[in-house]
This record gives C-alpha cells, sequence and structure tokens, in this order.
C-alpha cells in the first residue's frame, strides 16, 4: 500500500452522484466502473463491460436488513455475465455492481481468475459481509512475476473499493504492541459492565473488540440498539459458547462502528460505550482520552 498520499480520479458520468461513476488511480492501468443494477444497460454501453475483467454484485441481505450479501465473478465478457446474473432469483439481494478493469487491455483469463480467488479469500477473511459464491475457487497456477503484479493490483483496487464506500474487503489489523504509535492506533480499552471482560482498541478508524473478549449471553430489556447484530455473530460463529455458561467469547478481533454499538453487543444492555470503556494503563474513559488528544 502506498505511504504516501494517493489521488484517487472519480468521474460522474452522467452528473449524477448516484449514477454510473468511474474511478482510477494515477499511474495504475485498473479502472473501476461502479453502478445501481437499475442501471445495468447503461452500463453495457461502455466498452469496459465487454471486456475481461472482475465483477462484484453488492447488495443487502433480504433476511436482514442490516447485512451485506456480495458476489464476486469473472469473466470475458462482463456484460454477458452480468445479464445472465439479472435473470438469476439467486441474485435477488443485488443493488450495485462493481466492474474492474484493465486500461491498457492487458488482464488475462488466468489474471482474472487469480483476482476473483482472493478476493473470495479477502472477503471471507475480513467477515463484514456475507457470500453468495457457493464455492471458493483455488487461484491458479502463475508465475512469481505475475503474481507480485496481481497482488498489486488487488491491493490498488481494494484501496478503491473502499474509498466508493464498500468495506467487505477491510481486514482487521491490529497491532499487539504495548509502544504502538497512538497516532495508528489507541492503547487498549477494556469494559468490565456486569461480569464482562473486554478488551478493545480504536485503529484505522474503527473501534475493534479483541479476541477473547467476554459476552454477556442475557441481554437486558434495556437493549433496543444492535440486536440483530449480536444475532448475526452469534449464527457467525464469532460469539460461541464459553466455559461459563452465562457468556459468550469473541473468536476473531472484530471491528464495530463505535465504542457504544461495542459495548451494547457485549454489556448486552445499552450503555454509552464513550464512558464505559476505560484504557487499561491510565484508567481514562474513552471519551476523555479522546478529548486530550483533541487538545
Amino acid at each position: 500500500m502506498p505511504t504516501s498520499g494517493t489521488v484517487i480520479r472519480l468521474f460522474l458520468i452522467d452528473g449524477d452522484a448516484q449514477g454510473l461513476r468511474t474511478a482510477e488511480v494515477m499511474n495504475w492501468t485498473g479502472q473501476l466502473v461502479v453502478g445501481p443494477r437499475s442501471l445495468l444497460k447503461n452500463l453495457g454501453q461502455r466498452p469496459e463491460s465487454r471486456k475481461t475483467g472482475i465483477y462484484i454484485l453488492v447488495g443487502r441481505d433480504p433476511e436482514d436488513f442490516t447485512s451485506t450479501v456480495v458476489y464476486v465473478g469473472e469473466s470475458d465478457n462482463v456484460y454477458d455475465r452480468l445479464t445472465s446474473h439479472n435473470s438469476d432469483p439467486k441474485k435477488d439481494f443485488w443493488e450495485s455492481t462493481i466492474l474492474v478493469t484493465s486500461k491498457d487491455e492487458n488482464l488475462t483469463k488466468t489474471d482474472v481468475r487469480y483476482l476473483e480467488s482472493r478476493l473470495i479469500g479477502t472477503a471471507v477473511r475480513a467477515n463484514r459481509a456475507k457470500l453468495s459464491n457457493g464455492t471458493s475457487p483455488p487461484p491458479p497456477p502463475i508465475s512469481e512475476a505475475d503474481m507480485a503484479v496481481m497482488d498489486d493490483f488487488l491491493e490498488r483496487m481494494s484501496m478503491v473499493v473502499s474509498v466508493l464506500g464498500y468495506d467487505f474487503l477491510r481486514t482487521v489489523e491490529v497491532i499487539r504492541d504495548v509502544n504502538v504509535d497512538q497516532d495508528t492506533q489507541s492503547p487498549t480499552f477494556t469494559l468490565t459492565s456486569r461480569g464482562v471482560k473486554a478488551t478493545a482498541v480504536e485503529t484505522r478508524g474503527e473501534f475493534v473488540v479483541l479476541e477473547g473478549s467476554t459476552a454477556r449471553k442475557q441481554a437486558t430489556r434495556t437493549l433496543k440498539n444492535n440486536v440483530q447484530l449480536r444475532a448475526r455473530l452469534v449464527t457467525d460463529g464469532v460469539l460461541v459458547e464459553s466455559e461459563d455458561s452465562d457468556y459468550y467469547v469473541l473468536t476473531k478481533d472484530t471491528a464495530f462502528t463505535s465504542p457504544s454499538a461495542a459495548g451494547n453487543v457485549f454489556a448486552a444492555q445499552s450503555i454509552n460505550g464513550r464512558t464505559a470503556w476505560k484504557s487499561q494503563t491510565t484508567g481514562q474513559t474513552y471519551a476523555e482520552w479522546q478529548e486530550e488528544r483533541l487538545r
């Protein structure tokens, strides 16, 4: 990933922020075209849609609108594949299309098969969306040089996808070092409400609860927000039964949108996470720590 500033160019094809858009990084051969499913015909009029490329179908889970569903595919002619998916009832979740091609037309069938495999693997590890793909194909054999090129392509593509507002490729990255620079990551915060023993850090703009944290199993009547999120974490095996039958245990580092969302899930009640989470070293609340950083 680039260590200095990066320029990303967005172009509103129809002058509509909700319409078709192209996105590209300066000095990168890749190009993305993004738009709603309702403009599929318009997408088909773009020359990029007839090239060899990767496509990602994104939408909300019809059974749980708090969840995102993603399907990753590749094709020698992406538009032909998309029109086929358009009549597939298994793709009813599909709301937006992300098309990824190369401006220099150097992406081969092997390249996009490799990218498809890596994208699916990254989305599984990120665990921010449900994968609609029935299978997870292994990457095809490619040379070491080609692998380096494709991995760089994937890294830049993932960055642009994130900038466009899609987080399903963002993996949680926690630095387990007590001397970590606080411009990179916060100190460790703890939550001990109602017998809960949870730890968390803020990193890359997200509040991440750490693996091994415990969550109270029995929710109180005050818990009104994040009920579906708690249920999904249990269903997905992210929160599992612990040795103490009154608690769940977290199986992997998990990102939340705020300290309060995390606090609600783990305390199993409505709490103010900004005051409930406290620094493991200083005892400051999250709110106090944040205010101090602004001085």
